[in-house]
């Protein structure tokens, strides 16, 4: 019997070493998206949200001034039958409605942003009015269901409003003055609600003489 020869025993040789290449191959390598999947972080995760910051409380708005400016006005009505006269100070107005006989009415109330105003009296008398590029103010007192117009111009002391009240002989003394800016005056004083015409006064202090008793009056504002 003969031995395989050489050539048999090569061939089986690479036969062999094939296989194990082919097995090594097999077992030692992954596929590029085994590896990916290993590396890459789970798509489930979400970054965290930022914090929205917290809105800063707005400034508390501070009051308005009132736009109307501080002044006097005086003047007579249309019909040359009474006098007015209305003191403006901080978005207030009192104003002085004299026939300089027996009728009166002190009136008082707001002054709009506008200039508008309605004053209204104690005695149910109303005084609807504006004020004019702060120069005038015309207008409208309704007194006993009777309506006069009028037109006040600003006024400068001595011109304006005064008023006195005091205690004289026992008898209160309530007096009222409209010092117009040509020098005229129109006023009344009450004793103990009786009225009659007020004697003038002195435009430069106030002074002024009821039933043998000097007095002073004071410039009225609001």
């Amino acid at each position: 019997m003969k031995r395989p020869g050489p050539l048999l025993t090569l061939l089986a040789g690479l036969v062999l070493g094939l296989f194990m290449l082919t097995l090594n191959a097999t077992s030692g390598t992954k596929t590029a998206s085994s590896s990916y999947s290993e590396a890459s972080p789970s798509a489930s995760q979400k970054t965290p949200p930022t914090p929205s910051a917290t809105p800063s409380p707005s400034p508390t708005p501070s009051p308005s001034k009132p736009s109307v400016a501080n002044a006097n006005y005086a003047g007579r009505t249309d019909d040359d039958a009474a006098s007015i006269a209305v003191s403006v100070r901080d978005g207030k107005a009192v104003a002085y409605f004299c026939d300089g006989r027996y009728k009166e009415a002190w009136l008082r109330g707001r002054v709009n942003n506008n200039g508008s105003m309605k004053l209204t009296a104690p005695n149910g008398a109303v005084l609807d009015g504006r004020i004019e590029q702060g120069k005038k103010i015309t207008g409208t007192v309704k007194d006993e269901g009777r309506p006069y117009t009028f037109t006040a111009d600003k006024a400068v002391k001595p011109s304006g409003l005064w008023r006195a009240t005091a205690k004289v002989r026992g008898a209160k003394i309530d007096g009222g003055w409209i010092v117009l800016p040509n020098g005229r005056q129109t006023g009344i004083v009450t004793r103990d609600g009786k009225a009659t015409s007020a004697p003038r006064i002195d435009p430069e202090t106030g002074a002024v003489t009821v039933d043998g008793q000097q007095l002073t009056a004071q410039p009225v504002t609001p």
